[in-house]
C-alpha cells in the first residue's frame, strides 16, 4: 500500500518528466491523478469519491486555503482520511488550517472524543464551557468540581471543564480558566485561523487534549492523531517532506466482555448541586 511519502514522490516524478506546470498548482488536477485517487481508495474504499469532493468544497470555500500549496492540503486531508474523520469544517471533527503557504491538519475536540470512544475504554467523555455564575467550587488538587448550569448569570464564558470516566471506574476532571486558555494560545499558537473562526471550539479542544494526553488511554489511532495535531509549520516544498512516524502500542486495560459500552458524557455527570 502506498504511503503518504511515496504518494508525494510519485507525484513529483510525474511533474519532473514533463507534466504541465499548472497541474502542480491545481488541487483538482492533483485529486484527479491516478496516484492520489488510488491512495484515497485504499484508505476509504467506496467513500473516497465523496471525501475528495468534500476536499474540493472546503478548498473552494476558504480563500486562505487557496493560497496554500495544494499538495499540503491533500496531505492534511489524507491524515483525516486515515483517521476516518470528515474534513467538513461545520462538523468540527478535523480542520485543515492554512499557515502562510502551507496547510496543516488539526484535530477538533469532537475528533478527540470520537477517537477516544473508539477505544471502547471510556464510559463517559466530554468537555464544556463554563459561564459566569455556574462554577460553584473547584479544587485543583482533589479535582472536585461543582457546577450549577441553572445558575448562569450571563453568556460570558469564564472557563472550560473536561471530564472522562473509564470502564474500570477511573475518573478525571480538568478545569481551565479562560485566562489559562488564553496564555496557552499566546504561547503555542502560530496561526490564529482556528481561534478566530471558533474560539470556544479551540479552547475546548485544548483542555480536552491536555487531559487525554496526560491521563487518557491512547490507542494507536489516537497516538497518530496526537502526533499529527500540531501547530502549522512552514515548509519550502511539501512534496519533499520525509516524515514517517512510528507509533508505540498503547497500554490496554482488560475490560470484562459484559461491561457497558461507552457513551457520550453529558453535563449531568459533573458534581452538580
Amino acid at each position: 500500500m502506498a504511503t503518504n511519502q511515496s504518494l508525494k514522490n510519485q507525484l513529483q516524478s510525474r511533474q519532473n518528466v514533463g507534466a504541465p506546470a499548472q497541474q502542480s498548482s491545481s488541487l483538482k488536477a492533483l485529486l484527479s491523478s491516478p496516484t492520489v485517487k488510488k491512495r484515497f481508495e485504499e484508505v476509504l474504499d467506496k467513500r473516497s469519491v465523496q471525501f475528495m469532493t468534500s476536499i474540493v468544497n472546503l478548498y473552494n470555500s476558504e480563500k486562505m486555503l487557496q493560497k496554500c500549496e495544494p499538495m499540503s492540503v491533500i496531505s492534511s486531508a489524507m491524515v483525516a482520511a486515515t483517521l476516518d474523520l470528515p474534513v467538513d469544517k461545520n462538523l468540527g471533527y478535523a480542520w485543515i488550517v492554512p499557515y502562510k503557504n502551507t496547510a496543516s491538519f488539526q484535530l477538533g475536540y469532537k475528533g478527540y472524543i470520537q477517537l477516544a470512544l473508539r477505544t471502547s475504554q471510556y464510559r463517559f467523555i466530554n468537555v464544556t464551557p463554563v459561564h459566569e455564575g455556574e462554577l460553584m467550587k473547584w479544587n485543583p488538587l482533589t479535582e472536585e468540581i461543582e457546577i450549577d448550569f441553572d445558575a448562569r448569570q450571563s453568556d460570558v464564558i469564564i472557563g472550560y471543564a473536561a471530564y472522562f470516566e473509564l470502564l474500570n471506574g477511573f475518573r478525571k476532571t480538568v478545569y481551565w480558566t479562560r485566562d489559562q486558555v488564553e496564555k496557552h494560545r499566546k504561547k503555542f499558537s502560530k496561526s490564529d485561523f482556528g481561534w478566530k473562526n471558533d474560539y470556544d471550539a479551540m479552547a475546548m479542544k485544548t483542555v480536552l487534549k491536555a487531559m487525554l494526553s496526560k491521563w487518557g488511554i491512547l490507542s494507536i489511532e489516537m497516538q497518530k492523531a496526537y502526533s499529527e495535531d500540531e501547530e502549522p509549520k512552514e515548509v519550502k516544498d511539501i512534496t519533499e517532506e520525509a516524515q514517517e512516524v512510528e507509533y508505540i502500542e498503547a497500554e490496554v486495560i482488560d475490560v470484562p466482555a459484559d461491561e457497558e459500552k461507552p457513551s457520550v458524557f453529558n453535563q449531568e455527570n459533573f458534581n452538580i448541586e
